[in-house]
C-alpha cells in the first residue's frame, strides 16, 4: 500500500512538473486538478489551505505545494508523521526532477539553438499559454466552477471569501501587488495580522 501510494505520487507530480511551464503559479492549476478532480486526495478547501500555507513559507509556491500535498495524503490514508514526510519527500523529488533533467539538456543546446526560428517560435507559444495557466490558478481559488450541462455553473469559494472583508484584501492586494507598492511578504503578513485580529 504504501510503495503504491508512493508510486501514485510520484508519477502524478513528475507528470504535473514535466509539463509545467511558468513556474510555481501555473502549477497550482496542475496540482488542483490532479489531486482535487482526478485523484480526491484533497478537497478543495483542503488544497486552498495548502496553497495559502506554500505562499506564506520560503521556497517556491509549487515545490512547496507539492511538499505539503504528499505529506497530506500520507496522512489522510491513515499513517503518521514519520511515513507521511515519505510522501513529502516522493512529492517534492517528482516535481522538480522534470525541471532539473530538462534543464541540464537545455543549458547543453540552447546556446547552439537560441537564434534558431523554431526555438524563437516556441518560446512565443508558450508565452500566453503561460499566462492563460496562472489565470486559470487564480479563478481556482476564486471559483467554483462545473462545466457539466449546457451552461457552466459558477459560484464563489466561500471558504475563500466569506465576507466583504475578505473581497476587500483581495482588492488591496492585487492593485498593491499590481503596482508593484507592495511585495508578497509583506502582504502576506499584513494579511495574518488582520485575520488574526478579526477571524480569531
Amino acid at each position: 500500500m504504501i510503495l503504491s501510494l508512493l508510486w501514485q505520487l510520484f508519477s502524478t507530480f513528475f507528470v504535473i512538473g514535466l509539463f509545467n511551464f511558468g513556474g510555481g503559479a501555473a502549477m497550482l492549476s496542475l496540482i488542483q486538478n490532479e489531486v482535487v478532480n482526478s485523484h480526491a486526495w484533497l478537497t478543495e478547501p483542503e488544497f486552498t489551505d495548502i496553497v495559502a500555507i506554500s505562499q506564506s513559507t520560503p521556497g517556491p509556491v509549487g515545490i512547496n505545494c507539492a511538499t505539503y500535498v504528499g505529506f497530506e495524503v500520507f496522512h489522510d490514508a491513515g499513517y503518521g508523521s514519520a511515513v507521511s514526510i515519505f510522501g513529502s519527500a516522493a512529492a517534492t523529488l517528482a516535481i522538480v526532477l522534470p525541471s532539473f533533467l530538462v534543464f541540464y539538456g537545455i543549458i547543453r543546446i540552447v546556446d547552439r539553438f537560441h537564434t534558431s526560428p523554431v526555438f524563437i517560435g516556441t518560446m512565443k507559444a508558450l508565452k500566453p499559454v503561460v499566462a492563460g495557466m496562472i489565470a486559470a490558478a487564480a479563478l481556482i481559488l476564486i471559483f467554483n466552477i462545473d462545466f457539466d450541462g449546457l451552461r457552466p455553473s459558477i459560484s464563489v469559494i466561500r471558504e475563500n471569501f466569506p465576507d466583504w472583508l475578505s473581497w476587500a484584501m483581495f482588492a488591496a492586494a492585487f492593485i498593491l501587488s499590481y503596482t508593484k507598492k507592495a511585495g508578497p511578504i509583506p502582504l502576506l503578513i499584513a494579511a495574518g495580522v488582520i485575520g488574526l485580529i478579526v477571524y480569531l
